[in-house]
């Protein structure tokens, strides 16, 4: 009989079967992301068979519902975001198990009603349960909920067994160092750190995960993957939306707290990381720890040269050929605000592999389009044996990695133009995951929320690591917080950002690619 072929993405998820009997707790159960991301994710693991037989999600917000108006509120979100249609068959298991609980997140009376309808549960079942807590809230209220599931007996349930509970904690982690370190204090004051997942949905998105299989699963990359061989690294996480309806929360956050402390900081440890003794999560964790701890302090005074980040904020402009406002004239964002859109920086490692490499870092929202890459730029050749005049074009050889939102990669070589004379010309060879493995990818979130229930950290973030990114990404905060609107550039929207994000680069003789 023929082997059976399965789908590759799922093959790969298969290993995760055997979660023990999990319930799944949402708070901020009304919130955007809870109905755009998580429901239609739990949906699509039911879909895939992997969640456990006995699997309950509870919702938990402050206002009263029944619990069959929730299921209704999750039914809409699976039919309107989900990558897969509903299934009524899968729907049908799925939603006598999808129940609420109201009550305020400062208000312990709450958690103990949580914690009777668990128990409640367990005794539906006959069997005990693995709570799952998700804080998918303001991080304002990150605190009071930290505190209830300790003070009720929540966070300890079967504590340093199978089925422990476990808390998965949405970004932003902190605005800076000393809240950073406070949160994680709160956090370990009632969890160990076995028990806390600290989300960042860009490790959960396959090609992220696809850059550590491309490094240590091929043996033509890792020998070269070092100062010897690579000229620099440009990490590029752009967006073509401007802050919409979220300035209030962006006039508090800013580009560098919004993106390059959390999302970008990462593609560069996974990038700059050694080879780790094995791909167990303290493994793989320490070795990004390492990266970041081996970043030299950036240099802020100055500019050009003498300084290592750059920041703007997006004027007037056209995308997708319409006029757009500036930053400054968007509804709810100061007519005198000196929070960037976008930002860049350059930072140099101090090891033996990265000695002299630098890594070049920008973000920001109005540029030309939407793109997230990580692009690894190689050496030019020792000589130009095919430099015959303008019609010869030696392109340095380019590793690009897309992460979003055409995910896959790309390898730029020369290679000879056909006919009589030699000529060369920059050609890519591409791999994409859509006409690959076919588009219906599992997202980010099935991933993460899968991983947290059997415990694997991987792909989630320790506590000294975010401390360290905090430690390089506060000083920046607080010089610009002095300098005020000093030193912040503008750029016109749906362009690739300001002259002082292009001069990062010039200094070194870099420019930034286009992805």
């Amino acid at each position: 009989m023929a082997e059976e072929i399965r789908h590759p993405f799922l093959h790969g998820l298969s290993k995760h079967r055997g979660s023990p009997p999990t319930v799944v707790v949402i708070f901020g159960a009304s919130g955007d992301l809870t109905a755009r991301k998580l429901i239609p994710a739990i949906y699509n693991l039911a879909h895939d068979g992997l969640l456990p037989a006995d699997f309950f999600l509870i919702g938990f917000g402050r206002k009263a519902i029944p619990d069959a108006e929730f299921q209704q509120v999750a039914a809409d979100a699976i039919k309107e975001f989900s990558r897969r249609e509903m299934s009524p068959e899968v729907w049908a298991r799925l939603a006598p198990r999808t129940l609420y609980v109201s009550g305020g997140y400062d208000e312990k009376a709450a958690f103990d009603r949580l914690g009777a309808r668990i128990t409640g549960l367990e005794k539906e079942i006959g069997q005990q349960l693995q709570s799952l807590f998700y804080i998918s809230t303001p991080p304002t209220v990150f605190a009071p909920i930290i505190q209830n599931l300790g003070a009720s007996g929540l966070a300890a349930r079967y504590l340093r067994q199978a089925h422990q509970s476990k808390v998965i904690i949405e970004k932003p982690f902190g605005r800076d160092l000393a809240s950073a370190q406070a949160l994680n204090r709160e956090l370990t004051t009632f969890f160990v750190e076995s028990q806390v997942f600290r989300i960042d949905h860009y490790l959960g998105k396959e090609t992220v995960q696809d850059l550590l299989v491309q490094r240590f699963a091929n043996a033509i990359f890792e020998p070269i993957w070092n100062r010897n061989f690579i000229d620099h690294v440009q990490i590029t996480v752009a967006e073509q939306v401007g802050v919409e309806a979220r300035a209030g929360y962006y006039e508090q956050s800013g580009c560098l707290r919004d993106m390059i402390q959390n999302h970008t900081m990462q593609l560069l440890a996974l990038t700059a990381m050694e080879p780790p003794v094995s791909m167990d999560a303290e493994s793989v964790r320490d070795e990004k720890v390492k990266v970041l701890k081996a970043i030299h302090p950036l240099r802020l005074q100055g500019g050009g040269r003498l300084s290592d980040v750059a920041r703007a904020q997006y004027g007037d402009g056209v995308i997708g050929g319409k006029a757009v406002k500036g930053y400054r004239q968007e509804p709810g964002v100061s007519p005198v605000s000196a929070t960037e859109t976008y930002a860049a920086l350059r930072f140099t490692i101090n090891n033996w592999r990265w000695h002299g490499v630098p890594f070049y870092l920008r973000s920001g929202k109005h540029l030309a389009r939407r793109v997230s890459e990580i692009a690894i730029r190689f050496k030019h050749t020792p000589g130009n044996l095919f430099g015959g005049g303008e019609r010869s074009q030696i392109a340095p050889n380019t590793l690009a990695f897309q992460i979003q939102p055409d995910e896959g990669l790309s390898l730029i070589l020369n290679a000879k133009i056909p006919g009589l004379e030699t000529r060369t010309q920059p050609v890519k060879m591409n791999f994409k995951y859509a006409t690959t493995f076919g588009s219906n990818t599992p997202e980010a979130y099935e991933r993460l929320v899968l991983d947290a229930m059997i415990g694997d950290g991987t792909l989630f973030i320790r506590g000294d690591e975010t401390e360290r990114s905090w430690q390089l990404i506060t000083p920046i905060h607080e010089f610009w917080a002095e300098q005020g609107s000093a030193g912040l550039d503008t750029y016109a929207s749906g362009s690739w950002g300001p002259a002082s994000g292009d001069a990062l680069l010039a200094a070194n003789g870099h420019a930034w690619r286009e992805p």
